[in-house]
């Protein structure tokens, strides 16, 4: 019997309970799966096993989403793709193991890596020595020498339709957020970036990261669109203060883009939430980070929009 974390019966099926064992090796052996939290659009687990006598892990993640999968069919190999980039570019990425991609096997696409050691912090004892990792892991990203990809950013919204959300008390700052951001980017140099860039997809070991996580919406595009990310989710978490310090951190870090410095890219990466009223995101509450409310989300979102209105 395979156990998962409460001692209970497997949470993964059978045939992808043979699948694992294959791609660990002959003489390998499934003891526990344990359901990870932190992630809202698939379902990832911990495998601990044994090999020879010797313990080993890795994560599984199983992408379940119908509604995404079938905008993007291909989920599991980008992040194959992406993994295999990133850490053979040496960054602090899990290595890819093996993958199911149409989950002809698996019953979901599926993807295999390495477990990284280290844990998720969202409540820093020093902030900016935080700060100052958080943003110096993602310059060395973007200075790294990847190979070409075939995927490509995109902008998640419909850039021409956006229009004022109906919740916000500085509706004049939207608006001018809007008009900028559907004049058009400023030039940038394609690179590779991680797409979704925030705290919850970073390990800490020792005071220092020891891994990027999440890399299935990786791809090469603007590097202004991982810092702009990161500066909404900082925000939500901490305030307008942190976002800017963390900003700050990245361009005085060497191997940093300095195209990011454009204003454009943070409205453009706000736009980017504009999908219903802010809300308080389910993984920050899975990881336990509390404290935080809608209305608290949504006066210090307002609260960027004015700022960065203010800086152009």
């Amino acid at each position: 019997m395979v156990l998962n974390e409460n001692g209970s019966g497997q949470p993964l099926s059978q045939a992808t309970l043979d699948w694992l064992k294959r791609q660990a090796g002959t003489g390998s052996r499934i003891k526990r799966v344990i359901p990870l939290k932190g992630g809202v659009s698939s379902a990832v687990y911990l495998i601990q096993g044994a090999r020879n006598g010797e313990l080993c892990e890795y994560v599984l993640r199983q992408f379940t989403d119908r509604e995404w999968l079938d905008q993007e069919p291909d989920l599991a190999e980008h992040e194959a793709a992406a993994l295999s980039n990133a850490y053979h570019a040496g960054l602090p990425a899990p290595k890819w193991i093996a993958a199911d991609y149409t989950g002809e096997v698996c019953g979901h696409p599926s993807v295999l890596m390495t477990r990284l050691s280290g844990e998720v912090i969202l409540k820093p004892r020093e902030m900016s020595i935080w700060l100052e990792g958080l943003a110096g892991v993602l310059a060395e990203l973007h200075h790294a020498d990847t190979a070409a990809m075939k995927w490509n950013y995109f902008a998640y919204n419909d850039i021409v339709g956006l229009e004022v959300p109906d919740w916000t008390e500085s509706p004049q700052a939207w608006k001018k957020i809007i008009e900028r951001v559907q004049e058009g980017p400023p030039t940038y140099t394609p690179r590779l970036i991680h797409r979704d860039y925030h705290p919850a997809n970073l390990l800490w070991e020792n005071g220092k990261v020891s891994g990027i996580v999440d890399w299935v919406n990786s791809c090469y595009g603007p590097a202004g669109v991982d810092t702009g990310h990161c500066r909404v989710n900082l925000v939500q978490l901490y305030g307008v203060e942190v976002a800017d310090a963390f900003l700050a951190a990245y361009l005085r870090t060497p191997g940093s883009a300095v195209e990011v410095e454009d204003g454009y890219w943070d409205m453009l990466s706000l736009t980017d939430f504009l999908c219903g009223p802010p809300e308080v995101y389910q993984g920050w509450i899975d990881l336990g980070f509390t404290g935080l409310t809608p209305q608290i989300i949504k006066e210090r979102i307002d609260a960027y929009a004015v700022s960065l209105v203010a800086r152009l």
